[in-house]
This record gives structure tokens, C-alpha cells and sequence, in this order.
């Protein structure tokens, strides 16, 4: 009952407001306007988007302090940004689908990682002080991103000019992990230069580097050097270390622009073993060690793209990106009297190296309301593995998986009102049967009254991932293996959505949106008991296409903005069934629902050049079903509650600006989980640990513009 009251809440007003509009005919919508440029023939306002476009500004990243995108898409609904304390990384799902569904983009090219291309993308190292604002697109984007864009996408758009001839950024920012800070010892530090510089009226460059120390979050540990075999030594969340570089060099005349950018990756996460032994020889005496290890990242991104005219009327434009990513583990023993290490090996455990191009051309006829984009995409993609087969031998794994893309999409305008935009990918595989993928997209305006009704369909698919394909763990009693007959997933997903905008006495702008969808995955690839091996009696598990998804969102968002104050407020429920078929249990695709709510509140006082803003973020119960032994089991993951806030201040001409917030003020630790058998009485629990508590932050941006 108490969810239900939720969202009439949030509902109503949608209704109440169109109905106090009825009774002024003086008022009148108005949106402010957004240029977007993800999944348009070229940058548009919004509201002329046949799609349904979420923007996540610069002022949102610079009030939540955010150092990676993990910080700022804790706030946002129907996404969920998932950490994990034991490897450091962070990854994203939305709909219930996790980070292989969703595509993540720099300046529309998708970002490689070692396990993979626009998936599976670590947020915490992605960089925010080059960004200039993210783009959101829900659903089924196949035919304009390719495969894997199921979920949606997510578009980092980064900064390529300048207004002043020199601009120079520094950044420094001190955060406590939870409770713990020590002066270099303990927290978060974070330092960041860029500049930029505009040689003439068509040359501009910018370089910037960017330095993060997680210092580790200790809870129960007692740290590196804890001497004492308990269990307690190490930490509960990794220290990790990161570099991020970037340069940019740009050129743009009349309607011609070319850019070149590179980005460089440096990470290094260290993981110190629980368990401490003892040993003895002549030399050392009496020692004590553990065998810790290191996980060393790096990655380099090059894009190079132009955009402009061709014989003075088709727009053009073509990326080109080299992309490489690889992993080393680097195994040692540490002595914990002498501190020192010894016996280091450095392995390479994983690597991807990706070939990337992608180009569109349109504007070819001269009447406004008909136009055609055609489309290609090459992706050439080198995967390399360290799988662990019997009697523990490591085999190096290395293959290509390549495609070739085209597409084609019109936006045919039936009226001032009425616009309708079909598109249809093909997909040449290397590895797979050839892919198709097609979408229609549908909006309808009413300008006088500030009415947007949007409809989509849309389907894509997703190629199994090198680890999925290619991957081995066989020891001790486990097995667990790729498939490489696996066959992509195929998708279809729905959307409608409604918004009205009101403008009230020329200062207050209201947006209220309605939206539904429904997305559905076949052949979906999960890990499965295959067999048990007739010689050890040990289950033998593999990858295989058995799973069947299917997700229904309903969400209500409304947003008042005038010149000072922001006020914004948001409910999701989503319903997820999963079928999973089984020799022995019978199929069970029932659905099951979880509420997400979000607010988020800024006022500017200008006077005082100081900006108050708090977000806050309900995640609802979640529930799945899990093949149990004998039946189908619920887990239960518990509600959480998230909570951001901060004070933003900018000095001496705006050349200051000092940021002082709290993130996780509802001291966010663990959350319970629950597993029930349908059938049965029987509980268990276990809990996951999705952040390290309340932390504390103060960040400091000397901006010099000249």
C-alpha cells in the first residue's frame, strides 16, 4: 500500500497541473533549449528528438563533487552502479540488465576495456574533468550503436573548444572513506591540471592529467602489515591508484572540423592476502608472509573525427579510433617483519585490442521535411585470455572476433506535428550468423500547448563476450567453461512517453513525463549445469544460450526550474521475469517488481555566488528467481537509500570555486540478501556490500581564463 501512495504521488500532479493549464490560456510551454548530438543526423535541440534523451549536465557533475561516472549515476533512475569492494571495479545495469547490455560511448565511439567493447565498462575509470555533459538513451539502440546496445546507451560528450584564448584548470580534493581519513594515509585525494589553449581563430589544444588515490576503506582490516593470522589483515575495499591523460588538438573552419584526441589509462589496485603463515630458514630466521598480488591497468584510446560538407551539401560525419586495453597480475610474497617482497612474476592475464570506425552521410535531398542518413561501422577486435585448465596449467587464449555494419535510417516529417524516423542494420559476423536490427521511432507535438508524445520499437542483439566464448576454470572439484557455439541474444523493446511543458508567468518552468516500455531478451546466455563427470562425481558447468527476460517499466518524472532553484521528482517500477529452463525444474516466468524514486533539489543564491544541491535515491526491494537444487529459489536483495549533498561557492571573480558535500548522509554499508526455496521453509542470508558508509569531501578548482 505504502508503494502504491508513492507513485499517486508522483502521478498526480502530472494531472493536476494539466488541468490548472486548462483554466490559463495565458500560459504557455516553453522548454529550454538542449543541443544533443547521440543518435541524430546532426546536433538538435531536444525537444526535436524523435527519441527520448536523458542529459546528465555539467552542473549536476560539479555539484556531486563527482570524480567517476559510478558518483553520478547513483542518483539517476532505472540505473544501478554496482561496486565490488574485492576487485575494485564498478559496473552499471539498467532494466535489471547488467553492463554487458548497456553500451557506453566517448564522443560516440564505444570504450574498450579488456572484457570487452562499450560493455562490461568500469566506471570508476572513467575520468569526469574532461566532460562537457552524458546523454541517456533507453531501449533497444541496434540500429544506430550496433549490437549490445540492448539496455540503451550512455554517451560521453567531452570538451573540444574553448571562449577564451587561455584556460587553465586545477583541482584538488580531499574525501574520508566512511569514517576513516589520516592525512595521506587514509582517504581519497584527488588532483587534476588542464589546459587549454586556442592558437588562433581555428586552432585549439588542451592537455590534462588527472591523479586518484584510493587509499583503501580498512572497516574490520587491520591493513597490510598486520602480522597476526586472524583473518583481519588486508582491507575490506582495495587501495587503488589512478592516472588518467588526455590531449585534444582541434581544427574547425566555416563548417569543416576535424579533432584528434587521446586518452590514457594508469591503475593499479593491490590486494593483500588475509592469511598470514610462518616459515624458517638460516637467513631470515623465524619469518612471517602472505602471498599478495597487484592488478595493473592500462589503456589507450585515439580517435580522430571530422565533420563538414560534401559538395556543399551532404553532412559527413567519420570517427577512426585505435583502442587497447590490457590487464597484468603481478603475484609476490610479502615478509611482514622486513616489509620487503620477493619472489614478484608479473603475468599479462587479459587484453583487448580494438580497431574502430564508424561514418554517416545525409542531407541529401533539399526539402526540410524528408531527409536519409546512411551509415557504416567496421570493428576489427583482438581479445586475449589467461584461462586456468586441470591440474592448475594456465593456456593463453587469443582471438579475433570482427563485423562490418551497415545502416540506413530516414526522418520523414508528415507535418509541423508529426514526425516518424524507420532505420534497418545489417551485420556482417565473423563469428556468428549475420545480425539484423531495426527500429521506429514515432513524435507527435502540440507546440501552443507544450505537449511531446513519443513511441518506439525497436530490436538489437548481443554478441557473446571473449570470456562467455573462450573461458576456463578447472581446479580442484570446479568447472566452469565457454561455449564457442554460443549464439548472440536477440531483443525487442517497446517505449511510450509523454511529456508537457509549462512555462507559468514567463519565470517557472514545469516538465512532468509518463513514460511505459517493455523490453524482452531471448536466447539469453547464462552459466548452466551441463553434466556430471562419470569419473569424479564433480558438476560440470558451462555457458549456454537457456534464459528468456522479460521487463516492464513504468516511471513518472516532474521537474520545476526557474532562474535560481531546481526541483526535481521521480518514480520507477520495474517488473523483471527470468525463464530458465531446465532438465528437472520446471520453468517459472513469473514477474517480480522493485520501486525506484529519485529527487534532487539546487538553489543558487546569486548574491553569494553559492549553490545548495541534495539528491536522493530510493532503491526498492529487488527480487529474482534462482535455480535451486531441486527447485526454483527467490533472492532477495533488501531496499537501500542513497543521499548526496553539497555547498558549492565560487571566489575572487569565479576564479575559486570550493565544493564542500557529503556523500551516502544515510551511511550506506551492506545490504542483506535473502535465499528462499518456494517450496520450503528454508532461509538463508548473506549480505553485499554496496558502499563504505558516510563520507565527507571539500574540493577546491582554480579556473585562470584569459
Amino acid at each position: 500500500m505504502k508503494k502504491i501512495i508513492y507513485i499517486l504521488f508522483l502521478i498526480i500532479p502530472h494531472f493536476l497541473v494539466h488541468s490548472q493549464n486548462q483554466l490559463k490560456d495565458s500560459v504557455k510551454a516553453k522548454e529550454i533549449s538542449e543541443i544533443i548530438v547521440t543518435a541524430q543526423f546532426e546536433p538538435q535541440s531536444l525537444k526535436k528528438s524523435i527519441y527520448n534523451i536523458r542529459v546528465i549536465t555539467q552542473m549536476d557533475i560539479q555539484n556531486l563533487a563527482a570524480n567517476n561516472l559510478s558518483d553520478v549515476l547513483n542518483q539517476y533512475l532505472n540505473i544501478t552502479a554496482t561496486p565490488s569492494s574485492s576487485s575494485g571495479r564498478s559496473t552499471v545495469s539498467l532494466f535489471g540488465l547488467d553492463a554487458q547490455y548497456f553500451k557506453i560511448l566517448v564522443d560516440n565511439v564505444p570504450l574498450t576495456n579488456e572484457a570487452g567493447l562499450g560493455n562490461n565498462t568500469d566506471l570508476s575509470q572513467i575520468n569526469l574533468n574532461d566532460i562537457e555533459k552524458i546523454e541517456i538513451v533507453e531501449g533497444s539502440m541496434g540500429v544506430t550503436h550496433g549490437a549490445n546496445a540492448v539496455s540503451g546507451i550512455l554517451n560521453i560528450i567531452t570538451k573540444k573548444s574553448s571562449t577564451t584564448k587561455w584556460n587553465i584548470n586545477m583541482i584538488t580534493q580531499l574525501e574520508t572513506i566512511g569514517s576513516e581519513f589520516s592525512l595521506f594515509k587514509e582517504g581519497r585525494y584527488i588532483q587534476s591540471l588542464k589546459i587549454g589553449h586556442n592558437l588562433n581563430s581555428n586552432w585549439y589544444f588542451n592537455i590534462g592529467i588527472n591523479r586518484t588515490d584510493f587509499q583503501g576503506f580498512l572497516n574490520d582490516k587491520n591493513g597490510k602489515n598486520h602480522i597476526e593470522n586472524d583473518q583481519s589483515r588486508g582491507y575490506s575495499w582495495l587501495p587503488k591508484e589512478q592516472w588518467n591523460g588526455t590531449g585534444l588538438l582541434t581544427y574547425k573552419k566555416n563548417n569543416f572540423r576535424v579533432f584528434y584526441k587521446l586518452e590514457f589509462l594508469d591503475e593499479t589496485v593491490d590486494h593483500y592476502n588475509t592469511t598470514v603463515q610462518s616459515g624458517y630458514n638460516d637467513e631470515l630466521g623465524t619469518y612471517r608472509y602472505a602471498n599478495d598480488k597487484r592488478y595493473f591497468t592500462q589503456r589507450f584510446f585515439h580517435h580522430a573525427n571530422a565533420t563538414g560538407k560534401l559538395f556543399q551539401k551532404l553532412n559527413f560525419n567519420l570517427s577512426i579510433s585505435h583502442q587497447e586495453q590490457e590487464r597484468k597480475i603481478e603475484d609476490f610474497r610479502y615478509y611482514l617483519f622486513t616489509r620487503k617482497e620477493s619472489n614478484i612474476n608479473k603475468t599479462k592475464d587479459q587484453s583487448m585490442k580494438v580497431f574502430y570506425s564508424t561514418g554517416t552521410i545525409s542531407n541529401f535531398f533539399i526539402s526540410s521535411s524528408f531527409d536519409i542518413q546512411l551509415g557504416y561501422e567496421t570493428v576489427h577486435n583482438t581479445g586475449f585470455a589467461l584461462t586456468q585448465e586441470a591440474n592448475s596449467t594456465y593456456v593463453p587464449i587469443e582471438k579475433v572476433l570482427e563485423n562490418y555494419d551497415v545502416f540506413a535510417s530516414s526522418e520523414i516529417k508528415l507535418n509541423t506535428s508529426l514526425s516518424i524516423r524507420p532505420g534497418f542494420r545489417y551485420s556482417f559476423q565473423s563469428k556468428f550468423d549475420d545480425q539484423q536490427a531495426t527500429s521506429l521511432g514515432i513524435k507527435y507535438t502540440i507546440e501552443d500547448e507544450g505537449l511531446e508524445w513519443r513511441a518506439s520499437i525497436g530490436n538489437s542483439f548481443r554478441t557473446p563476450t571473449f570470456e562467455e566464448l573462450y573461458s576456463k576454470m578447472i581446479f580442484d572439484g570446479h568447472f566452469f567453461v565457454g561455449n564457442e557455439n554460443l549464439i548472440p541474444e536477440k531483443s525487442t523493446s517497446y517505449e511510450v512517453n509523454f511529456k508537457k511543458n509549462t512555462l507559468i508567468q514567463k519565470k517557472i518552468n514545469l516538465t512532468n513525463t509518463l513514460a511505459t516500455s517493455f523490453l524482452q531478451v531471448k536466447d539469453r546466455i547464462d552459466m548452466a549445469l551441463i553434466r556430471f563427470n562419470e569419473d569424479t562425481g564433480n558438476p560440470e558447468y558451462q555457458y549456454v544460450n537457456i534464459n528468456k527476460y522479460q521487463m516492464w517499466n513504468f516511471s513518472s518524472t516532474h521537474q520545476v526550474k526557474n532562474e535560481n532553484w531546481t526541483f526535481s521528482l521521480g518514480a520507477a517500477l520495474i517488473g523483471i521475469s527470468q525463464t530458465i529452463k531446465t532438465e528437472s525444474i520446471q520453468p517459472n516466468d513469473k514477474f517480480l517488481y522493485s520501486l525506484n524514486i529519485n529527487s534532487s533539489i539546487s538553489y543558487t543564491v546569486s548574491p553569494w555566488k553559492t549553490t545548495f544541491a541534495a539528491y536522493y535515491k530510493y532503491n526498492g526491494k529487488t527480487q529474482q528467481f534462482i535455480v535451486g537444487s531441486s527447485d526454483y529459489e527467490i533472492s532477495t536483495i533488501d531496499e537501500s537509500h542513497w543521499i548526496d549533498a553539497s555547498v558549492r561557492k565560487l571566489f575572487f571573480k569565479n576564479k575559486i570555486e570550493t565544493t564542500f558535500g557529503v556523500r551516502n548522509i544515510a551511511n550506506l554499508t551492506n545490504v542483506n540478501q535473502t535465499r528462499s526455496n518456494t517450496n520450503t521453509a528454508h532461509v538463508s542470508a548473506s549480505q553485499i556490500m554496496l558502499a563504505y558508509g558516510r563520507s565527507y569531501f571539500l574540493k577546491l578548482a582554480y579556473n585562470l581564463n584569459f
